[in-house]
């Protein structure tokens, strides 16, 4: 978490806001960069498409992992060049592939996006070399597929028709928020086999192999971080016999939140303290509609004692800290809801904490990925948090 004075200072300002800070996102990127050296890193953009935050990760040599249209052409404005710009995304319309045309690398999510495009590249004359995204016959826990809304299941790859396109990449996304390094390695030492299978039955030399993410980071009390350093070595392994075999073919791994996740905290404001029938509450600046995650995790709460993980929406019931920007020592016990006009604005209920009066401060960790662009911020025409962006060199400026 950043430095608690500067917390503070921008707290001063800012009813409530996001912070990032430039040299915990490099530290990460350098990190998986120095313990996969043979693999391209790609960023997941909907993790955080804060502006400053994409001119930090790209800057780091990352390509694009791109979801949407607007994705592309934000990773096109900060400078990412087409061939790093990969875009793979579930039902997209013919008007997304034809803006996204030339500008990155199109991934084929089903037969029909296989034929659409075959149809657009005829149209302008051309053949489309494309990557496809493969449901396999395996998964992160086992070694069968499942049936998932994502990409044309293996089988059925190997009997479609490619008319207009020519198949030179892969792409699997199985799973994220992985803190097993044996369950990546194995996951690994299946997308190797997969890469084989595919060149051996659609007897194309592939380009590269795209093997998602999975990459994951410790959110919960007690969790420990992935090892980076093991899982890379078996990696590198794997990574080393394949480019003997096929000395053409990229490694993509995209970097999930990995690389983002732990560089942003939320600041907001207490505004209001309040006695009810015995209980204190806490009325915060923007909890449900500033950082949603907290109060998701209280309504899970709500429903069971054993909850299974959403990714990205829910992860874990005390997925962040919350540390109160206080120097008072005394403990009281106290709910802390936000300032919507719902009973669901709560992100903790009858917890001990350090006293907070009106004015004070609570911070709240791990809202780097998944946190801004998965919250309501338009509900009840409120003041959305700002976003900062703190430099390596201790300068805060607009994210």
């Amino acid at each position: 978490m950043a430095d608690r004075h500067v917390l503070l200072e921008q707290l001063s300002r800012h009813p409530s806001f996001y912070l990032y800070e430039e040299s915990v996102i490099q530290a990460a990127a350098s990190r998986l960069q120095s313990n996969f050296p043979d693999a391209q890193f790609l960023y997941s953009m909907k993790c955080n498409p804060a502006g400053r935050v994409l001119d930090t990760v790209f800057g780091q040599g990352f390509g694009a992992d791109a979801a949407s249209l607007g994705e592309v052409l934000a990773a096109e404005a900060h400078g990412v060049s087409p061939e790093l710009i990969y875009f793979s995304a579930p039902a997209r319309t013919e008007e997304d592939l034809r803006s996204a045309w030339g500008r990155c690398v199109l991934i084929a999510d089903s037969l029909h996006e296989l034929a659409l495009i075959g149809r657009i590249a005829a149209e302008k004359g051309e053949t489309a070399r494309i990557g496809v995204r493969i449901n396999p016959n395996f998964t992160f826990a086992g070694d069968s597929g499942i049936p998932g809304k994502f990409g044309i299941d293996e089988e059925a790859l190997w009997s479609a028709d490619l008319t207009g396109v020519q198949i030179t990449g892969i792409h699997v996304h199985a799973k994220s928020q992985e803190l097993s390094a044996a369950v990546l390695a194995h996951y690994y030492e299946n997308m190797f086999a997969l890469i084989a299978r595919v060149q051996e039955r659609l007897h194309v030399p592939l380009r590269f192999a795209n093997f998602g993410s999975g990459l994951g980071i410790p959110f919960a009390p007690g969790e420990e971080e992935l090892d980076v350093e093991t899982l890379g070595a078996r990696f590198q392994a794997m990574a080393h016999s394949c480019r003997a075999a096929w000395p053409q073919l990229r490694i993509l791994i995209e970097s999930g939140r990995y690389v983002v996740g732990k560089s942003g905290t939320y600041v907001t404001r207490v505004l209001d303290k309040k006695e009810s029938r015995g209980k204190t509450f806490l009325l915060l600046h923007d909890t449900l509609n500033g950082f949603a995650r907290p109060a998701v995790a209280q309504m899970v709460r709500g429903f069971t004692d054993a909850p299974f993980p959403y990714e990205p929406i829910f992860t874990h019931v005390d997925a962040s800290a919350l540390l109160p920007l206080s120097d008072c020592q005394d403990q009281e016990t106290v709910t802390l809801a936000g300032n919507l006009c719902t009973a669901a604005d709560i992100i903790a209920r009858d917890i001990s904490l350090p006293r907070l009066e009106i004015g004070d401060g609570l911070a709240l960790t791990n809202a780097g990925c998944y946190a801004a662009v998965m919250t309501p911020m338009q509900f009840a025409f409120l003041t959305p948090p700002a976003q900062l962006f703190l430099t390596k060199d201790g300068k805060v400026i607009k994210a």
